[in-house]
């Protein structure tokens, strides 16, 4: 039985590391999967700073096509993508936290409100509800109980959040650290690239096989959700806002970031449209409007604008994804779901490119 175990784990690794690069590869993947599972929060700004350096390198190679110089290319794409971005958020941010105190203050009238349509449902369809069960729903639910604590609630969680020392200092080091470490990505990404190939091995057919298809895959993912999510909430605003919504904004910027979860992010999202919407209009034609708007907005995202802006197709089942989710959501909690695709395109392209072929055994008889 030993022998056996022996020789079937010998097997596997005569199959899957007896090439010398495939040893570097795996330690590679694991120091790093090791050190972002570890100091994950630390790498944040990193990360982000990777990430905004990966949209706009194509933005500074443009200019450099024109024979603007590399500096002033860098120095150009910089202010003007942070210029825009800080513009953008002194618009948006003051918008969103008003709506959020309004909506805050309308906890208690909403919930009211949604249990008295509640109890209004059995005289509307009469042959799928009772009145003994709506009355038994509301009553189990405490509806009014219910969003008097959340309106207490809400406050002092905005308030304890925004009033803490690790807030603010994490505020100051996206705002100072993550700039800063974009211009230099950017300025000096040729010779980073260089330092970095200096520290691996001459010959690297597998990691070359890797990241020639995971280079693409990655800056075309992140380009193209960024594209995305701005698209999405921004037709999501006007529509929302031309069909009366209250609360447009802000259900616009939560919309919009659902995208980053496929499938699951559009699902979750439902749930305050729909509750804003019974809310402000109860269970009457504007709101099925609404819901309708809605369904073709995510149905034109999944069918029309996602394969128009990721030209690179990711070839995954449908459970592949939403497993890459859960698990690299679990694992690095916000940037998990954002890289969930990727990483798992990364996983198959290892898969696919790992060398497979046994060493035989000379001692063996070989196959007739």
């Amino acid at each position: 039985m030993t022998l056996k175990i022996y020789r079937v784990v010998s097997d596997f690794f005569h199959r899957y590391f007896s090439d010398e690069e495939a040893v570097i590869v795996f330690l590679l993947f694991l120091i790093c999967f090791i050190l972002i599972y570890m100091f994950g929060g630390i790498l944040t700004p990193l990360l982000a700073a990777v990430i905004l350096s990966y949209l706009l390198s194509p933005l500074v190679d443009k200019l450099q096509s024109y024979r603007v110089p590399h500096g002033l290319s860098v120095i150009i794409v910089f202010l003007v993508f942070f210029g825009v971005l800080l513009v953008s958020l002194l618009t948006m941010v003051p918008a969103l936290i008003k709506q959020i105190s309004a909506l805050v203050s309308d906890v208690p009238g909403m919930m009211r409100t949604f249990q008295s349509q509640l109890e209004l449902l059995p005289e509307k369809y009469p042959d799928l509800l009772s009145q003994e069960l709506v009355g038994h729903w509301s009553g189990s639910l405490d509806l009014s109980q219910i969003g008097q604590q959340l309106s207490a609630w809400l406050p002092n969680v905005v308030s304890f959040s925004l009033n803490t020392l690790p807030a603010i200092i994490s505020v100051l080091i996206y705002v100072i650290v993550v700039p800063l470490m974009v211009f230099f990505i950017l300025k000096d990404r040729d010779e980073l690239w260089s330092g970095f190939k200096s520290m691996l091995p001459d010959q690297r057919r597998l990691m070359n096989e890797i990241a020639i298809e995971m280079n693409q895959q990655i800056a075309n993912y992140i380009r193209g959700k960024a594209i995305e999510i701005i698209i999405v909430g921004g037709v999501t605003f006007i529509t929302f806002t031309l069909l009366g919504l209250n609360y447009a904004a802000l259900l616009s910027v939560l919309v919009g970031f659902s995208v980053l979860i496929p499938y699951i992010g559009a699902t979750v999202v439902t749930i305050p449209v729909f509750a804003i919407g019974v809310f402000q209009w109860g269970f009457a034609p504007e709101l099925y409007w609404v819901l309708i708007a809605y369904l073709v907005i995510q149905v034109l995202d999944g069918n029309v604008l996602v394969p128009l802006l990721f030209s690179e197709a990711v070839n995954l089942h449908p459970v592949s994804i939403i497993a890459a989710v859960l698990v690299f959501g679990g694992l690095w909690g916000f940037w998990g779901i954002f890289f969930a695709i990727p990483l798992a395109t990364l996983v198959k392209a290892i898969v696919n490119a790992w060398p497979s072929s046994v060493i035989s055994d000379p001692t063996e008889p070989a196959d007739p």
